[in-house]
C-alpha cells in the first residue's frame, strides 16, 4: 500500500509540473520552428528559453486569458494544436476538423476562443476555455470579408478586436472576430515603403500594437489602435531592434503593460539601459531626432585592426595622415555609376574586381563615390581594398568596404574596437538575408551618430567552384589559412543595411553559386561601453539572458614595446540586466579580451590607448634604440595623464621625431580645462614640442615651442601661451590630436640624438618653469611624520604592481616588524603603527624583487 501511495504521489507531482501557466507575465514569446525565445519589447533583446519543445513546428501562437497558457498550431502531428506551460512542458490535442497544413495565424480572446487561419479568407474557431463543456472542441468555420495577406494577428483587450498588418501594403487592419468583417485603418506611416513579413505581433494593456518585421527584427509600435477609424491620423514609430526570425509567431498576454521611455527626463524609464533620445522608441518624439537622420561615417576611415599585432604600423599610418593634414574630400572623390555590365562584370570582362561585388541603385542614393582606404594595404593582412560611400542629400548614409585577404579573415570588425574608444553598442541581434541569419549591431559612434553594422566574409569552396559564406562575432571562428572576400557594411538605416546586404550576396551568386552558410549567433551578454583610466577597466555589461556570471579572459601589453601578458578572472552579474563593473587591469597600452557565460556566443573587445611612435621618414635617420616604459609616478587628480614614458636614440643628418596620439585614432581632445603641458626630459640639444590641432591643415603652422635638454632629467612646465604658430594666431586647445617631439641635426651633419621623456601630463598650472630632477629620489622612501609618536606613513614609488614587504630593523640590526603590502604602479603608502616599538632609531626597508629601494631612518619618540 505504501508503494502504491508513493507512485500516486509521483504522478501527482508530475501532473502538477506540467500544468504551470504563464499567468500574464510581461515577456513576449517568439516561437521559431519548435524553439521559444523570450523578447523584452522595451529593449528588443531576446534569449532562448526552450528548444525542441515539440516534434512539429509551432505557429499561430496565442496567449489564452482563460487559462494562462500559450497555445499554438502544430505541423506534426497533423490537425493538432498544443498547450504550452511556463516550464515549456506541452500537451497536444487533435482537432479533426482542421486542415492538415497551412495554419500560421492565430490568437485567443478573453473568453478562451482560439481563432486560427492560414492563407485565404477561411478561419477556424476552437473553444479553449477549461470551464466550458466544449473545452478543446472545434466550434466552426467562418470567412473574412476580404482576403488579406497577413502572417499573424493579435487580440486587443481594450476593444476585443483582432489586428494585423498586411505584407507589402503595410496596411493595418481591424478584424471583427464575430463576423469576419475586415476594416482598413490605413498604411502604418513608419512602415510605408517597406517590404517585410510581419510574423509576430503583440498588444499591451493600453492598446498599443507591437509589430515585428521578420527579416530585420525591428519592432514598430502603433499607439491606441482602438481609437483609429480609418480616416483619422495614425501615430506610429520605431520601438526597438529585436531578432530576425522565420517560420515564426508571437504570443503575449494582452493585458500586461510594456515599459515606456519618457524621452526628455534624463532617466532610463523602461530599464533597457538607454536614456531619452538614445532609446529607439524616442525616435522622432519629444524633440529627439529620427533615428535614421545621422550621417554615416566614410569607408575611407574604416578598416582599423582588432588586435595588437599591427598597432605600430596602424599608428604610423594615422600619424602620416595627421602630418600631411589628410582629409577625405567627398566633393572631389571619383563617382561610381551603374553600367550595362553591372551584375555581369566578372564574366564579361574576364577578370574579377572587388567593385563587382558593390551594390548600386538599391537604397535610393543620389550618388555613390569611391572612398577606398588604400593605405591599409601593406600594413594589414588585406591585399586589396575597395570601398564606396552612398550619398543622399549631400550626406553619407551608408558605406560598403570590401577587403581581399589571402591567409585568413581580415582582422578588424567595427564593433570589436570602438566600444572602448567612446562608442557604445546599443543592441546586437540578427537580420535575415537569403533565409539565413546574420548578426547586426547598432553602434553609437563617438560623435553621437548611429550606425547599423553588418560583417561577413566569403571564401571559395568545392575546388573553387562555389562560394561559402561565414559570419561570426568572434574572429577565431573563421577558417584559418584560406583567402576571403571580407565585407563590412554600415548604414544609418537598418532597412538600407539589409538591402545592401541582400544585393551584395546576390552579386556574389552571379559569379559563383553560394552552397554553404556558416553563421554564428549573436552574443547575449555583451559590453555596451567601457573606459580605461588609471589601471581600471570600467565596463557596462548588458546581460540579456540573465547569466549569473561571466568569465573574463584577455591578453594585455603594458607598453607598446612590451610582451603580451594573459589575465583571467570571473565577473559576477547576479542575473542583472545592466551591470557596471571595474576590472583591475593595471597600467596598460592595449588589451584584447573576451567575456562569456560558457553557453552562448562570447563577446570580444579590443582597446588600445593613444600610441607612442616615432617618425624616421628622413632618409638619413636610423633609430638605434626605442623603448616604452610604464610611468613610475602617480598623477594628480586634476591632471590629464599621457601615460607611458619613452626612450629614443637615433642617428640622423636631418631629424628624428617621437609622437604620442591622445586617442588610438588620433581623434581630437578638448583640453580647455587645462593650462599647460608638463613632463620630465633629458637628452641632447634642443627639443621642439608641438601640440597638433586637427583644424590646422598646414603642418608648418602647427603650434610649437622648444626646450633645451641636458644629460640629467629636468622638469618642464610649458603654459599653452608658450606655443606659437607661424601664422601668429593664439592657440586654442579645443581639438588637440597628438604631441610631437622633434630633434633637428645641426648644420645637416650626422649626429646622435637622444630623448628620454617621462611623466607627461596636462596641468591646470599656468607657470613656465624648468627645474632639475634627481632620479635617485624616486628610490628613496620617506616617512611622514618623522619622528613619529604613534604612527607614520612610509611613502614610496613603485615601478609596477607587485607584492612588497616593509621590514623594520632596530639599531642592532634585528628585525622587529614585517608588513606585507600589495604595491601598485606609482605612489604608495604603507601605514606603520608604533604598537610596542620602544623609543629610538629604526631602519625601514621596502623589500622588492624589482626595485632596490634605499633604507629610510625613522626616529620614534
Amino acid at each position: 500500500m505504501k508503494k502504491l501511495l508513493h507512485i500516486f504521489l509521483l504522478l501527482g507531482i508530475s501532473t502538477y509540473a506540467q500544468d504551470v501557466p504563464f499567468n500574464c507575465d510581461y515577456s513576449a514569446y517568439l516561437f521559431q520552428y519548435n524553439d521559444v525565445y523570450a523578447v523584452d519589447l522595451a529593449s528588443g533583446n531576446s534569449y532562448t528559453v526552450a528548444t525542441d519543445i515539440t516534434e512539429g513546428n509551432i505557429n499561430a501562437a496565442g496567449y489564452n486569458p482563460a487559462d494562462g497558457f500559450i497555445w499554438g498550431s502544430l505541423t506534426s502531428p497533423q490537425k493538432s494544436i498544443v498547450r504550452i506551460g511556463k516550464n515549456f512542458n506541452t500537451t497536444i490535442y487533435t482537432i479533426n476538423e482542421l486542415p492538415e497544413s497551412n495554419r500560421y495565424v492565430g490568437d485567443i480572446n478573453t473568453d478562451g476562443i482560439y481563432y486560427l487561419k492560414g492563407g485565404g479568407k477561411t478561419y477556424y474557431t476552437i473553444d479553449l476555455n477549461p470551464e466550458s463543456k466544449n473545452y478543446t472542441q472545434y466550434l466552426g468555420t467562418d470567412n473574412l470579408s476580404e482576403n488579406i495577406n497577413i502572417h499573424d494577428w493579435a487580440f486587443n483587450a481594450v476593444d476585443g478586436n483582432l489586428y494585423a498588418v498586411e505584407k507589402k501594403t503595410n496596411i493595418l487592419y481591424r478584424i471583427n472576430p464575430e463576423n469576419g468583417n475586415v476594416l482598413s485603418l490605413g498604411v502604418i506611416p513608419t512602415l510605408a515603403g517597406l517590404n517585410y513579413t510581419y510574423g509576430a505581433v503583440y498588444f499591451d494593456a493600453s492598446g498599443r500594437f507591437y509589430v515585428s518585421a521578420n527579416q530585420t527584427g525591428t519592432i514598430y509600435m502603433i499607439q491606441k489602435v482602438q481609437d483609429l477609424t480609418g480616416a483619422n491620423a495614425m501615430e506610429s514609430n520605431l520601438f526597438a531592434f529585436g531578432p530576425s526570425s522565420a517560420s515564426n509567431d508571437g504570443a503575449r498576454c494582452p493585458t500586461a503593460p510594456v515599459a515606456q521611455e519618457i524621452c526628455d527626463n534624463g532617466i532610463d524609464d523602461d530599464g533597457d539601459g538607454l536614456i531619452d533620445c538614445e532609446d529607439p522608441s524616442c525616435s522622432g518624439y519629444s524633440g529627439c531626432p529620427v533615428l535614421e537622420q545621422s550621417t554615416a561615417s566614410s569607408g575611407n576611415a574604416g578598416g582599423l585592426e582588432s588586435n595588437n599585432r599591427l598597432a605600430d604600423k596602424i599608428s604610423k599610418r594615422n600619424f602620416n595622415r595627421t602630418k600631411s593634414s589628410y582629409k577625405f574630400d567627398k566633393s572631389t572623390a571619383k563617382l561610381v555609376s551603374k553600367t550595362s555590365l553591372y551584375g555581369n562584370m566578372a564574366t564579361s570582362r574576364g577578370a574579377l574586381q572587388l567593385s563587382d561585388f558593390v551594390p548600386l541603385e538599391v537604397i535610393n542614393e543620389d550618388v555613390v563615390i569611391e572612398s577606398s582606404p588604400s593605405d591599409l594595404v601593406g600594413i594589414t593582412n588585406a591585399t586589396n581594398v575597395y570601398s564606396v560611400d552612398y550619398i543622399r542629400k549631400d550626406e553619407a548614409v551608408a558605406s560598403v568596404l570590401v577587403l581581399e585577404t589571402t591567409s585568413g579573415v581580415y582582422e578588424h570588425t567595427k564593433y570589436i574596437c570602438d566600444r572602448l574608444l567612446g562608442a557604445e553598442l546599443l543592441s546586437v541581434s540578427t537580420i535575415e538575408i537569403n533565409e539565413q541569419q546574420f548578426i547586426k549591431a547598432l553602434i553609437k559612434n563617438i560623435d553621437g551618430s548611429l550606425e547599423f553594422v553588418l560583417s561577413f566574409s566569403v571564401k571559395t569552396i568545392n575546388n573553387g567552384n562555389e562560394y561559402g559564406v561565414e559570419s561570426h562575432w568572434n574572429l577565431d571562428k573563421y577558417e584559418d589559412n584560406v583567402g576571403f572576400y571580407n565585407f563590412q557594411i554600415w548604414s544609418n538605416s537598418l532597412d538600407d543595411l539589409i538591402l545592401l546586404g541582400e544585393e551584395t550576396i546576390r552579386l556574389m551568386e552571379i559569379v559563383k553559386p553560394i552552397s554553404n552558410y556558416n553563421n554564428s549567433t549573436a552574443p547575449t551578454v555583451f559590453v555596451k561601453k567601457g573606459t580605461y583610466h588609471n589601471g581600471l577597466l570600467n565596463l557596462e555589461i548588458v546581460n540579456t539572458n540573465k547569466s549569473a556570471s561571466v568569465s573574463f579572459d584577455g591578453g594585455l601589453r603594458t607598453t607598446e614595446t612590451d610582451v603580451l601578458d594573459y589575465v583571467s578572472t570571473r565577473i559576477d552579474l547576479n542575473g542583472n540586466y545592466i551591470s557596471t563593473i571595474d576590472v583591475d587591469a593595471g597600467n596598460l597600452f592595449d588589451i584584447g579580451f573576451r567575456i562569456g557565460d560558457g553557453v552562448e556566443t562570447p563577446d570580444d573587445l579590443f582597446m588600445s590607448d593613444g600610441p607612442w611612435g616615432y617618425d624616421d621618414a628622413a632618409p638619413s635617420t636610423e633609430v638605434t634604440k626605442y623603448t616604452v616604459e610604464t610611468n613610475y609616478d602617480a598623477f594628480e587628480s586634476d591632471e590629464y595623464p599621457v601615460e607611458r614614458n619613452i626612450s629614443l636614440e637615433a642617428t640622423t643628418s636631418e631629424y628624428i621625431a617621437a609622437y604620442r596620439a591622445l586617442t588610438p585614432k588620433f581623434n581630437p581632445i578638448d583640453l580647455t580645462a587645462y593650462n599647460s603641458l608638463k613632463f620630465k626630459a633629458k637628452g641632447t640639444g634642443t627639443l621642439i614640442v608641438r601640440l597638433v590641432k586637427e583644424s590646422v591643415e598646414n603642418w608648418e603652422t602647427q603650434y610649437k615651442t622648444s626646450v633645451s635638454l641636458s644629460a640629467d632629467f629636468s622638469e618642464f612646465s610649458l603654459p599653452f601661451s608658450e606655443f606659437e604658430s607661424s601664422n601668429g594666431s593664439p592657440l586654442e586647445v579645443t581639438d588637440i590630436t597628438s604631441l610631437v617631439f622633434t630633434m633637428l641635426a645641426e648644420n645637416g651633419t650626422e649626429e646622435t640624438k637622444i630623448m628620454d621623456l617621462q611623466q607627461l601630463r596636462f596641468s591646470t598650472s599656468e607657470t613656465l618653469s624648468v627645474s632639475s630632477v634627481n632620479q635617485d629620489e624616486l628610490l628613496n622612501p620617506i616617512a611622514v611624520p618623522n619622528p613619529m609618536q604613534t604612527r607614520t606613513i612610509i611613502h614610496f614609488t613603485a615601478q609596477q604592481s607587485e607584492s612588497v614587504t616593509l621590514a623594520v630593523y632596530n639599531q642592532m640590526g634585528a628585525l622587529v616588524r614585517e608588513i606585507p603590502f600589495q604595491a601598485k604602479a606609482g605612489k604608495n603608502e604603507i601605514l606603520l603603527n608604533r604598537s610596542n616599538l620602544a623609543s629610538g632609531l629604526y631602519l625601514c626597508k621596502v623589500q622588492s624583487k624589482i626595485t632596490q629601494y634605499k633604507t629610510t631612518k625613522l626616529l620614534v619618540n
